[in-house]
């Protein structure tokens, strides 16, 4: 098969991109591949579906003017396409006086990213979660939910209504550049493309390496562990409850979540994953262990993090002490109300210094545009990335190329 541009990963990454490039190159003749059944069925579709706001991130970052534009921009997706979504808000919640510069320089950021969001003290945020341990909080209207992976069926179905081909049960076997060619081998065959994209999360890294592109970072797997609030008091929860992060790390912390389709999410924890698709407790895949394992910058992050890390696997294996880690802002709520959930897998960039890729990481050559870091908030962010995407083809991807 030949294609103009082939596009590794059908998730909500991959296929906001094809959708991107399909509406302004309706000539160019796009092949998606994904490995899976279906679209969505790995980060896009284990996640707590929140239209995130861009609060957290460095401002001017991709993560900031992502987060902002692409909740404006997801929420006019889903009115224009009719999908179910509500701008619920959020709120973060500091649980003790420890807590409050933090958040107060959280709410500083808000405002500096262009947010709407309220400083709270303790009662004015129990007027809103009456269930909450709280001392003070922020309020956060530009948050919202939805279900990412209706978000991402459209972005496929509106990409096949452009002429666009998506194959699934289709693995990526080999990928070498030739003859001024992408050649991507599959069981069902070789496809020659002038340019490759590369959304293949979890395996992103590997790709890029395939595809010639000189990289440092590896992706880490970590995986995150849900359980669900015994709908008999899903009415603690009226919005979304974030806990104030920790500065030093890149997880929220364990929250509370109503979702789109009804009750309530309550997690993530963050569990180093000892293989790519770590979504069990156990298990182990030879090769990527050692490689995960071998990779000298998770000792170094380790070193710096090994309390956290430890709280983490304790509370994995342990619902009670994760319930303690709950407790913290809503006291009332038991282990015997948390039902186990199916995990998911985020998959995070990290440096050889042990440090996490903070952004959203691109890298490109003549050939090839390689999506290396895209954990939350790219759901959320998916059309600002898929424009990005199509920006990137149009100054890289057009031009005369030679080996």
């Amino acid at each position: 098969m030949n294609a103009d541009i082939v596009i590794v990963g059908a998730g909500i990454i991959g296929l906001s991109a094809a959708y991107q490039i399909s509406e302004k190159h309706k000539d160019k003749k796009i092949v998606v591949l994904d490995k899976e059944s279906e679209v969505a069925k790995h980060q896009t579709g284990h996640n707590s579906g929140v239209i995130h706001s861009g609060i957290y991130y460095k401002p001017g970052s991709y993560k900031a003017v992502f987060a902002r534009n692409g909740s404006k921009s997801m929420i006019e997706f889903c009115k224009t396409h009719h999908i179910k979504y509500n701008q619920c808000g959020k709120v973060i919640v500091a649980t003790s006086k420890e807590q409050i510069p933090v958040m107060k320089k959280l709410y500083e950021r808000g405002i500096e990213n262009g947010l709407t969001v309220k400083l709270l003290n303790g009662e004015e945020v129990r007027q809103i979660e009456p269930f909450v341990n709280t001392v003070g909080g922020i309020l956060v209207e530009d948050t919202g939910i939805v279900d990412f992976k209706e978000v991402t069926e459209k972005y496929a179905e509106l990409f096949e209504e452009n002429g666009g081909t998506l194959l699934l049960n289709t693995p990526v076997q080999g990928l070498n550049v030739k003859q001024n060619k992408i050649h991507v081998d599959t069981p069902t065959g070789e496809i020659k493309a002038d340019y490759l994209i590369n959304c293949a999360g979890l395996y992103s890294d590997k790709l890029a390496k395939m595809a010639g592109v000189d990289i440092d970072v590896k992706i880490i797997p970590f995986r995150g562990e849900y359980y669900e609030l015994d709908e008999s008091i899903s009415h603690y929860v009226n919005t979304l409850i974030y806990p104030v992060p920790n500065p030093e790390l890149p997880f929220l912390g364990v929250h509370l979540t109503n979702m789109i389709h009804g009750g309530v999410d309550v997690g993530p924890n963050a569990v180093l994953g000892l293989k790519k698709e770590a979504y069990t407790k156990l298990g182990l895949h030879l090769r990527e262990t050692a490689e995960i394992l071998t990779f000298p910058g998770l000792y170094r992050m380790g070193i710096k993090n090994m309390k956290e890390a430890a709280g983490e696997y304790y509370r994995s294996f342990n619902k009670k002490a994760f319930v303690k880690e709950v407790n913290k802002l809503i006291p009332l709520i038991k282990p015997e109300q948390l039902t186990p959930m199916e995990a998911g897998v985020r998959a995070q960039a990290m440096n050889p210094d042990g440090s996490l890729v903070d952004d959203f990481h691109f890298e490109e050559n003549a050939y090839s545009l390689h999506v290396l870091n895209a954990p939350s908030p790219a759901a959320t962010c998916s059309i600002e990335i898929g424009r990005e995407i199509a920006k990137r083809f149009d100054s890289t991807g057009g031009k005369d190329k030679k080996i």
